[in-house]
């Protein structure tokens, strides 16, 4: 059994699309020309996200900021990822969905990879969106500062 978290990308044309915003992938395996699966290691932090249309429209618009588990680990299960992942953000609305990748383009534009900006952050956005408040800005200080707690506790 691989202690990988394993993510199947999908690309169905104006009717779905799955796809990872940010986060390092390990490994790749293409299925078809539509289909791929990547996996990320235990403890890697990344950003899945989801997008459902049908003949009427937009039905889903989501984005999931997970961290990858160890084999045996408790998860959360979430659709196309196996065997799941801890979730630090779950957000679904184009609206909100929207404010997350502004923010990860924030945190980008600071110099800093979306997958190394502390977790807690993600928790905050996450908590923050959900009773439709602005959340804070990710800032190089609160980089820094989870650098390190975790140097000093890892």
């Amino acid at each position: 059994m691989s202690d990988l978290t394993q993510v199947e990308i999908l690309w169905l044309e104006k009717r779905i699309e799955n796809r990872i915003r940010f986060g390092r992938i390990v490994d790749e395996k293409i299925l078809d020309r539509r289909r791929r699966v990547v996996s990320f290691a235990p403890g890697s932090i990344f950003a899945f996200v989801r997008w459902t249309s049908n003949d009427f429209g937009t039905v889903i618009s989501r984005i999931d900021i997970l961290r990858a588990v160890a084999t045996g680990q408790r998860c959360s299960t979430v659709p196309y990822v196996r065997p799941g992942g801890d979730i630090l953000l779950r957000v679904s609305g184009w609206p909100k969905v929207e404010r997350v990748l502004q923010l990860v383009d924030v945190i980008e534009a600071l110099g800093i990879d979306p997958a190394d900006a502390a977790p807690d952050y993600w928790h905050h956005v996450h908590n923050r969106l959900s009773v439709n408040e602005a959340p804070r800005a990710y800032a190089k200080s609160r980089h820094q500062a989870w650098l390190h707690r975790q140097r000093i506790a890892p």
